[in-house]
């Protein structure tokens, strides 16, 4: 029996050290022309047909799914795995020619699923996901984690996401090109270090990429250190990015551009945006042509959220304005903590504000927005170039703050360039504890705010000699250079 034992331990350590401890990595091969679904699908030679053979397999470290380029796979990918920081999973493309397309069925509420996963990358693959109506909840990739813990280090890069026919209407459950969700009662469930880089989102329904989790402040657990990197999103009419139950989310150098006005009425969106979130960081981003009937800015600040930094923005003919900054004072104190410690700094305004229909408050559309009782925040450096309005009954507000349960307090509001070429006003309502110091007021103003040291000429500079142009996704887009406004409010 002894002999036994020592011959297993001795059989044990040799396949230790052949390093045959674990399984072996896989890789497995799609081909929707020359493959079979009856073969092993673990070569090119014999591959399988349809993503269903997917579906009971495990992932390992160090596996690849591979689909051919060229062909379309009709349904829907689900994908789970626990790779490691050493031995990623990835589900990618092979072969010559267009990216592999994955197209969900007519009733798909995604085409791709990736479901608790860890160090995953999805890359170079097109997502198509369009039914004979519009469909609530409707996704193209949908990444989620549920009673699983914490899903580590996903990467989507280089993914293109197309026609998705979602519902227009968020309250029936709106749809998106991306759905990040995370949840669970039983296990707490989050993502850390999630990445979508150098993807292309267009003519999805009603947003580009949206997220659901934790977002109550008594039931907080956030999604931390999310990356959102060089995305294009064109003929998307809702939302464009917004993370919501995230902490210490970094959005740049993403553009959204051609915003379709196909909305309802009821409908409110913007471009890029934090709700429920802790410090996030959105910086080096274009957002242009925005059309909703409600909000319609480049960039907001929103419920719940502290310590937001929006900074080295360029926004552009917006029917809506450059910026929103709120909070709801009506909501209970339990689950919203209040919008504190909002910084917008250093951004590029251009024609905003160009709504030409009535909204729910009639023609409005301040090129600044500051709405409910939120506190501490700082207005600086920005520079806001209002155009001539586009029809006479148009709104030409540089800034109001207004009431949303309460008013604005504590905002510092300094060294801002405001140029008008018409007549043009300044609504602080019955916000308190303004301070308004050194900004530039170039143009007619019916209104003028209490500046303390106001300023009426600036250096002469033409504001494109503060932009430039950067490649995203297969495109260019115009983005603030940081170096260049830094250099001239210095020196101004």
């Amino acid at each position: 029996m002894k002999k036994i034992i020592c011959l297993l331990s001795v059989c044990l350590y040799l396949l230790t050290m052949a390093g045959c401890s674990g399984p072996t990595a896989s890789s497995y091969y799609l081909d929707v022309t020359n493959g079979d679904d009856s073969r092993n699908g673990l070569s090119k030679a014999t591959a399988w047909k349809s993503l269903s053979k997917l579906r009971g397999v495990k992932l390992n470290p160090g596996d690849r799914v591979l689909l051919k380029r060229g062909d379309t796979f009709q349904g829907e990918l689900e994908i789970s795995g626990q790779g490691t920081a050493d031995n990623r999973i990835y589900i990618e493309a092979y072969g010559e020619g267009n990216k592999p397309c994955i197209a969900g069925h007519d009733t798909s509420l995604y085409a791709v699923r990736i479901l608790n996963s860890d160090y995953l990358t999805l890359r170079n693959v097109e997502i198509t996901n369009t039914g004979k109506e519009r469909k609530p909840h409707r996704t193209g990739l949908k990444i989620e984690c549920r009673d699983y813990g914490v899903s580590r280090n996903i990467v989507i890069d280089g993914v293109d996401i197309r026609d998705v026919n979602g519902s227009l209407v968020k309250e029936k459950g709106g749809g998106s090109g991306i759905l990040v969700v995370n949840g669970g009662k039983e296990v707490i469930s989050v993502f850390d270090s999630l990445t979508i880089e150098n993807c292309r989102i267009r003519r999805c329904a009603r947003n580009a990429m949206i997220w659901s989790g934790y977002s109550s402040r008594e039931n907080w657990h956030p999604s931390k250190h999310t990356i959102i990197r060089k995305n294009l999103i064109e003929e998307v009419p809702g939302d464009g990015i917004v993370p919501i139950g995230c902490d210490s989310t970094l959005i740049e150098y993403n553009v959204m551009r051609n915003c379709p006005d196909i909305l309802p009425d009821t409908e409110a969106a913007a471009g890029i945006w934090p709700w429920s979130c802790d410090n996030t960081v959105i910086r080096f981003n274009e957002v242009s042509g925005h059309k909703a009937p409600w909000d319609a800015q480049g960039f907001d600040s929103d419920w719940n959220c502290r310590n937001t930094l929006i900074q080295y923005n360029h926004s552009h003919d917006n029917d809506g304005g450059m910026v929103l900054i709120c909070n709801n004072g009506d909501s209970p104190a339990s689950f919203n903590s209040g919008n504190v410690g909002t910084v917008v700094s250093y951004n590029i305004s251009i024609n905003d504000g160009r709504r030409t229909r009535p909204t729910r408050a009639g023609m409005f559309s301040p090129l600044i927005h500051v709405a409910g009782p939120v506190k501490n925040t700082t207005i600086s450096r920005n520079i806001i170039y209002a155009s001539r309005k586009v029809t006479e009954e148009a709104d030409r507000s540089i800034m109001t703050f207004d009431s949303w349960g309460g008013y604005p307090d504590s905002t510092f509001v300094h060294e801002n360039i405001f140029y008008s070429s018409e007549k043009s006003t300044f609504n602080f309502t019955k916000s308190t504890n303004n301070v308004i110091v050194y900004n530039y007021y170039i143009g007619i103003f019916a209104e003028m705010p209490k500046d303390k040291f106001p300023l009426y000429i600036a250096k002469d500079h033409d504001i494109h000699d503060m932009l430039e142009m950067v490649e995203i996704a297969g495109t260019y887009g115009w983005f603030v250079n940081a170096r260049a406004i830094y250099k001239f409010f210095e020196q101004s």
